[in-house]
């Protein structure tokens, strides 16, 4: 324990005695870390409750044979985008009867319906993909700042030794291990980020798909109950 506890010390000492632009570097990656492990606690929340409450939602509907009682049901799940769907669809659907009142589903009011589908399709995807775009930046951008800071950590300790003139271990050893940190630290923010967005990724396409199969069953028993 006490070895370790040295060590520690002296990756710090190497972090605090570090050049300016490395220490910028650090910063960067450590904001970059923080927020995309926000991120990634914040989707993992998000996306169950997603898939949870949809489930939920989606049991009710294909048990209810009244569009009222589902479209009420549909008000409690709010973290469902199923959920928001029907909403948006049923909304619709009232005001296409309370402007034409004729019972029959023409062209054009299967058109509007499908519209104001694909509008709250698009509203419901995008809530999904929602700082997912920081994770793919984290991912891809942090390993390069971090090798920056090592370049330039490794270009301040040939200057030192240049300043010294002495090549020994105990003139190199600190700059290239404060160059070494900062790539560290690189990988150390964006491996998390790869991960977390190729896994979410796939959560959300699953979601996707069943938001556009439940558009096609909404359209489908709208037709049947017209066509009735």
């Amino acid at each position: 324990m006490l070895i370790f506890h040295i060590e520690s010390m002296n990756y710090l000492k190497l972090i605090l005695e570090a050049d300016i632009v490395v220490k910028l570097v650090l910063l960067i990656l450590l904001f970059f870390s923080v927020f995309s492990w926000a991120v990634i606690f914040f989707k993992r929340r998000a996306l169950k409750s997603a898939s949870i409450q949809s489930q939920k939602f989606l049991t009710v509907f294909q048990k209810s044979k009244n569009l009222k009682d589902v479209y009420e049901t549909a008000k409690r799940y709010k973290a469902s985008p199923l959920a928001a769907l029907f909403r948006s669809g049923y909304r619709e659907l009232r005001h296409l009867d309370q402007s034409n009142p004729e019972p029959i589903l023409n062209p054009s009011k299967l058109e509007s319906l499908n519209r104001a589908l694909t509008k709250a399709s698009n509203n419901e995807i995008s809530k999904l993909e929602k700082m997912m775009s920081f994770l793919a930046t984290t991912g891809s951008v942090t390993p390069f700042i971090g090798l920056f800071g090592t370049v330039w950590g490794i270009m301040v300790a040939f200057n030192r030794i240049a300043v010294v003139r002495s090549a020994s271990l105990d003139t190199v050893a600190p700059g290239i291990a404060e160059a070494l940190i900062a790539t560290a630290a690189g990988l150390f923010a964006a491996i998390p980020a790869v991960i977390a967005y190729n896994h979410y990724l796939h959560k959300i396409k699953d979601l996707i798909t069943e938001i556009d199969d439940f558009s096609f069953e909404f359209l489908n028993i709208v037709e049947r109950l017209y066509g009735s």
